[in-house]
């Protein structure tokens, strides 16, 4: 589907013509680029139920696309993301799948770069709004729409209390936190979200209590 202007799908508030599969497409893909951390090389999305039927029709493709390339909802290079991925040299890949899934609107995103590789499910529940379902393996309940943190921690005694405790000696207050973990004492994943945006002398801190190896943050 081709746009004259950006004003074809981003509407006042939000990405149209559909607020669940473009706005929260795109939505879905800036996530998953705050949480590779390093520019994409390449992306696979597979897309179920509805996003699979309807996804070029809705710009669902041009969306996901520009997301991963960093484009909020808002922004005016969005309707001309495929055009920029081929100029940073993001080579992509779109993939209808048949498989039932819990939520019409799910995509799985694969993608890589530098020898890294990362896997998300994400859904578009409506108005723009989204969650992670699953990252790499763990299953989580991530919105995306509050600032948060993700650790990764070995699956040992202290190591929540000491995250929660390190947060609190920078008087940042948690609104959500689970735990996922695929074998007991093995890796696991805390998933924070927090009221602000935590500053970079945080995440180092946090990063270097004992059992952390990994922290990543997403800001709102």
């Amino acid at each position: 589907m081709k746009y004259r202007s950006v004003f074809d799908i981003i509407g006042p508030i939000m990405v149209g013509p559909s607020s669940s599969h473009t706005a929260g497409a795109a939505r879905i893909g800036l996530v998953a680029r705050q949480l590779f951390q390093i520019e994409p090389e390449w992306a696979a999305f597979h897309l179920y139920g509805s996003f699979a039927k309807t996804y070029q029709g809705h710009g669902t493709d041009v969306a996901l696309v520009g997301g991963l390339l960093g484009f909020d909802t808002h922004d005016h290079r969005m309707t001309q993301s495929l055009d920029f991925a081929k100029e940073r040299g993001l080579t992509y890949s779109f993939h209808e799948e048949e498989a039932h899934m819990d939520h019409p609107n799910t995509v799985k995103i694969r993608l890589g770069a530098e020898g890294e590789e990362m896997e998300l499910v994400g859904i578009s529940i409506g108005g723009g709004k989204v969650e992670v379902k699953e990252l790499n393996g763990f299953e989580l309940r991530l919105s995306g729409n509050h600032p948060a943190i993700l650790v990764v921690h070995n699956d040992r005694y202290g190591a929540i209390a000491s995250v929660s405790t390190k947060l609190a000696e920078y008087e940042i207050n948690i609104g959500h936190m689970e735990v996922s973990r695929k074998e007991q004492g093995k890796e696991a994943l805390m998933v924070i979200e927090v009221d602000q945006n935590i500053s970079e002398t945080t995440l180092m801190d946090i990063a270097k209590l004992d059992n952390i190896s990994k922290v990543t943050k997403i800001h709102e």
